[in-house]
């Protein structure tokens, strides 16, 4: 059985500038919501592999923790209509959990899971194509969307 978390919000976030906008929402976020703050750019995490071959990589450990958590919130800038490498990274290694039949048990606890988006650019909205990466993905895996913020950055 997973060992619940003190705190129910895992906000798990990338930034190409460790003190920038998106960390700024981050932090107002965690105040007022108070989260654990997860920064992806403090982690390795290799790109997906089809042999699976990881070496010094931080992803598994990362991801047994954020289980813990029962609403996770993916924060990211929007670059070209798409999230971070590091946060892609993060992503595309779901497929980990997907492929190894003694892991699925373990992704299939996300469907009891919400998720949300903080996201910031310098438009005053998210693009259809940011937004849909991550509700389609974390839909497929049975997460239920909560809610979305943008904040138009300057």
């Amino acid at each position: 059985m997973q060992e619940k978390s003190m705190h129910n919000t895992a906000i798990i976030y990338s930034s190409g500038r460790k003190n920038g906008n998106t960390t700024a929402q981050v932090n107002a976020y965690s105040k007022q919501q108070s989260g654990i703050v997860f920064c992806l750019d403090d982690y390795v995490i290799s790109p997906y592999r089809y042999d699976k071959q990881y070496h010094n990589d931080d992803f598994y450990n990362l991801f047994e923790v954020l289980l813990r958590y029962e609403h996770w919130v993916f924060a990211s800038p929007v670059y070209w209509y798409n999230t971070t490498p590091q946060m892609k990274a993060f992503m595309d290694r779901i497929t980990d959990y997907m492929d190894d039949e003694a892991l699925k048990p373990k992704l299939r606890t996300l469907r009891q899971k919400q998720f949300s988006l903080l996201s910031n650019a310098a438009s005053p909205s998210a693009p259809d194509a940011f937004l849909d990466m991550f509700k389609h993905t974390f839909n497929y895996l049975g997460m239920t969307f909560k809610a979305h913020s943008h904040v138009q950055a300057g």
